[in-house]
């Protein structure tokens, strides 16, 4: 009996343990835990030096792992070396005086810039509307050109019905050749050109609102104004002719009245004294009665060209002074 209770003892003091003080497995647990809270870090930096030479692999363990699932082609780029851009505009609560004070500098540009193109279109109509002027001052010079030549040939033409009538009423059956030349040259007058390039295009393409000069708009307008009325009278004048020439057929020769033209349309006398178709004097009379209300509307003509002369100078002299053209 003695050895067979001896054995379990001499186990027990083997293992540490007495058989009297064996403890249940959960306390000897819970002194495990306590024991390796205990115990002390690991040195890193020792346990390093101590494993300098790395471990051996084997081939398999050198081979690279292959994912069960594939890696992305686009990895995640690093952010380690990109600049940080910081915006410059600060979210602050701004004061009433900036907003009103941005808003004044808004308005001010969109107002200068409206000011900087208003007067730029003001120099261009400016510069145009002095086109227009010194281009009608041109025009009416060449109108004035016109009328002094017009004048000078009025004059003659009075001089010629004037020996017609005297012929016509006392004719001289010893010297007709005077009566076929004065009769041809009688009807020889040129109604009056102007020059209205300028004005023309003023009206038909509304360039007369570029004058701003209402005083000249006005005297422009009086002055081209008296050109419909001379129309109207050459007209009339014209129909005293078509008059005056169907009595003159009655009169004279067609034969004889053909060799009064000459070269280059001028009139000439006919050699001799060739007869007249017949020398009753109604018909002479007749004729140069319409002579003579041909000669009265030219006298009314002359009359308006006159004033359309002085118009003409007064016109060129108040533009030249308005708008500062030599």
């Amino acid at each position: 009996m003695s050895e067979e209770q001896n054995i379990p003892e001499e186990r027990h003091r083997d293992e540490g343990v007495s058989p009297k003080n064996e403890q249940p497995l959960p306390q000897a647990n819970e002194k495990l835990e306590t024991e390796v809270q205990n115990l002390k870090p690991i040195d890193m930096n020792v346990a390093a030096t101590d494993n300098l030479k790395p471990p051996t692999q084997s081939k398999e363990d050198a081979l690279p792992s292959q994912p069960d699932t594939p890696s992305t082609l686009n990895p995640k780029p690093s952010t380690s070396n990109m600049e940080v851009h910081h915006h410059g505009h600060v979210h602050e609560k701004k004061k009433w005086k900036e907003y009103l004070f941005q808003f004044l500098m808004l308005f001010l540009a969109v107002f200068c810039g409206f000011l900087a193109e208003y007067q730029l279109e003001h120099k261009i109509e400016r510069d145009r509307e002095k086109q227009f002027i010194q281009s009608l001052i041109e025009d009416l010079q060449q109108d004035q050109q016109t009328l002094e030549e017009d004048k000078k040939r009025h004059e003659k033409s009075d001089m010629i019905a004037d020996t017609l009538i005297k012929l016509l009423m006392r004719p001289d059956l010893n010297n007709t050749s005077e009566l076929y030349y004065y009769c041809r040259v009688a009807v020889r007058h040129k109604v009056l050109t102007s020059n209205r390039r300028t004005i023309e295009q003023m009206q038909n393409s509304g360039g007369f609102r570029l004058i701003r000069n209402s005083e000249a708009a006005k005297q422009i307008i009086t002055h081209y104004n008296q050109f419909d009325l001379i129309r109207r009278l050459e007209d009339i004048e014209l129909n005293h002719q078509n008059e005056y020439r169907s009595t003159a057929i009655k009169i004279f020769d067609p034969e004889t009245m053909s060799t009064t033209i000459g070269k280059d349309n001028i009139i000439i006398r006919p050699k001799g004294n060739p007869p007249l178709r017949t020398y009753d004097t109604n018909l002479l009379t007749d004729m140069a009665g319409r002579l003579q209300y041909m000669k009265t509307t030219r006298i009314a003509l002359q009359v308006y060209k006159n004033d359309l002369t002085k118009s003409g100078n007064k016109l060129i002299s108040f533009l030249k002074q308005e708008y500062h053209l030599e």
